[in-house]
Formats: structure tokens, sequence, C-alpha cells
């Protein structure tokens, strides 16, 4: 089969174009710069420079093919007009452009908040997203981009498939990346700059079982749905502690409760600096635990268990480490105030808040 791949250079999309040429898939990579495809490392492909704003580019791209994988995106919530751009605009573009080269099918990447927070059980693919949306850039450009993409496939008589992956974990095709993705949790816990999580739920998956959702919904999934693809459903604290016991290496790590996002809305409104943005705080402070007995149920897919996977991204971070990848990181606040809890717990500092846990019945600390 021919495929293309957007976002190919990216975590998921470099583990999907492998898996589809380890498979015998002439596989064309859509990129627009040459020096990013170092992530494809050891991956056999062909090259298609080509911005995914670009409908004209695009459709150079995806010539011949029979299947587009869209997954480019943008994981941030500024600038404002690039969020929007690539989360709502270039799923639109995709499916147009695949549509103009008779392509048979178009797989879009989305991700789980797009299909909107679970309400004290797992979330699926029937749950109503906010009726005025979440005001958070990331999950409503995303979602956006779900609506736009699936209309055009309707539009054009294209099969459009929607995949919405979990929070990623896992190693990168080419494990000499410093991982400047969703695995920095788990790195910045290991290098001791880690210094809170919010007590919320978060689905966690494999990257490798991401990949082969995309691959499952290309093969098998119905035009028009969406599938979410997801793992084990963790408070972050409830991570933390899990990275604590597989490495050995345990941190105090802060535990905030939910409200802090709003504390981060009064602090942006007044002016004042902080650590993270205000949306991410809102963003970790969401309920994000899914379901995906649908894709489990119509793909096939499954999941391998988190401990697997953690493993796996912790061999992979200590060898980076010990290799010194890290070693010319200057400070930042986040590593300052990380170190302050170090401190604090080698003073006996943090006893009050141990006993305070028990009294309170809240995690206070986690990692120890």
């Amino acid at each position: 089969m021919r495929t293309c791949v957007t976002g190919a250079t990216g975590f998921v999309g470099a583990h999907l174009a492998r898996l589809l040429a380890e498979r015998g898939d002439e596989v064309r990579v859509a990129y627009r710069n040459a020096d990013t495809l170092e992530a494809l490392k050891g991956v056999k492909f062909r090259r298609a420079k080509a911005d995914v704003l670009d409908f004209k580019a695009m459709r150079r791209a995806c010539r011949g093919c029979d299947v587009l994988f869209h997954t480019a995106g943008y994981v941030g919530s500024s600038p404002l007009e690039r969020v929007w751009r690539l989360n709502m605009h270039s799923p639109l573009i995709a499916v147009e452009a695949a549509a103009a080269e008779g392509l048979e099918r178009v797989v879009v990447t989305s991700t789980i908040s797009a299909i909107g927070p679970a309400n004290g059980r797992p979330a699926d693919e029937n749950t109503e997203y906010p009726e005025n949306w979440t005001g958070l850039a990331y999950p409503d450009s995303k979602h956006e981009g779900e609506r736009e993409a699936l209309e055009a496939g309707e539009r054009h008589g294209i099969d459009v498939v929607v995949v919405n992956p979990a929070y990623v974990l896992g190693v990168p095709v080419n494990p000499d990346q410093k991982g400047e993705n969703s695995t920095r949790t788990v790195g910045n816990y290991l290098r001791g700059r880690l210094p809170a999580v919010i007590d919320a739920p978060m689905n966690f998956v494999d990257v490798e079982d991401v990949a082969r959702g995309h691959v499952l919904a290309a093969e098998k999934g119905k035009a028009g749905e969406r599938y979410i693809l997801g793992g084990e459903n963790l408070t972050w604290p409830g991570l933390v502690d899990r990275i604590a016991a597989i490495s050995g290496i345990h941190l105090p790590v802060l535990v905030l409760p939910r409200e802090v996002a709003w504390v981060a809305r009064v602090r942006e409104a007044i002016g004042l600096p902080g650590l993270v943005s205000t949306e991410g705080y809102e963003l970790m402070g969401q309920d994000w635990m899914f379901s995906s007995r649908k894709a489990e149920r119509e793909l096939g897919y499954r999941s391998q268990p988190i401990e697997d996977t953690l493993h796996a991204t912790i061999d992979w971070y200590n060898e980076l480490i010990e290799a010194g990848v890290f070693n010319d990181s200057g400070g930042s606040g986040m590593s300052r105030m990380a170190g302050g809890m170090r401190a604090a717990g080698r003073l006996g500092l943090l006893s009050p808040f141990r006993i305070g846990q028990r009294v309170a019945g809240r995690r206070v600390l986690a990692g120890l």
C-alpha cells in the first residue's frame, strides 16, 4: 500500500511511519524542515516537501497514495493563530487535498481532550463536548479540526476516520533525541526538575499502541467515526508514584489541588508571572478519564500495561542522563522549585505535609 504521513517527524507520526514501512508500505513523508527528519532514523521512506497549510503542496504530497495519515498538529496554547491554523485548518486542507487526488481514506489524529472532560466516570466517543467549549485553545482547536475534517469527508465523498490518542509515553523512534514531547514528565522527574503535579486523572498510553491504533483505524474504522486510543486511567500523583517505584528514585513532588487553576487565572489577570501557563494548569486539572472499548470492539485495538511503558521510558531517559545529554541544560523556575522541595526534604521540613496528608485525607506529596 502507498501511504502518506504528515507530522511524521513528531512522536506519534514517526512511530506510525516506521510501523507502515515495516509492514511493507511505500511510505511518503510530508515534511517542512529537512533537519527534523532525523526523528525517522532507520526508517525507509520517500520525501515530499510540503507545508500542511498549503493545499497545492499537500496535493502533490499525497498524489498516487491510497491513504493519508494526518498526524500533524500543534501541542500548545500560544501563539493562538498557530494553534488554530494547525489544529483546526490543516485537517480540512488534508482531507480536501486527499479528495482532490482520489485517495480512499484519511485518518486524522486528534486527542482525547477534543472529546471533552469526563464527569466522574470514563468518557467515551459519545461524550458531549461542552456547549460553550472549554475556553482552552488546544482542545477547542482540535475539536473544531475534527468537525471540519469529518464534514469535508462527507462533502467530498472520501472516508475520514478520527483517532483520539491519550497522553502518550514511550521511547522515540530515534532514541538519541532528548524527548521534547509528552515524555518530559517522566524525564523531569528523573532529573529532579518536577516540583509539582495536580491531583487530577489522566489516561496514559504507549506510543507504539497508538501507532498500531492508527493502522487499525485505516483498515477497519468506520467512515465518519472517531476512536479513542487510550491505555490506563491514573492520577498524576499516581503516575509519579509508579515512576518512583520503578526507577528507585524517590523525590518529593508537591500535589496541588485542582482549584489551583482558578488561582492561576487570578494571577494571570493581575499580570503576575508564573511557572506554568494558566492553560497548562487548567489542562492538567481536568478529568481526563477515558474508555477505549469502542476501539477494542470495532478495531481490535489493545494497549499494553502502563508498567511496561514506564520501564521502557525510564530506561531510555536514564541512558540519556548517563550519556550527559542534558548537561548543558540551564536552570529554570521549575527546576529551582524542585530543588527547593528536595532541600526541604533533606532538612525534614516536609514532615508536617505528611502529617497533614493523613489528617486531611488528601494527597499532598508524591514520589516518596
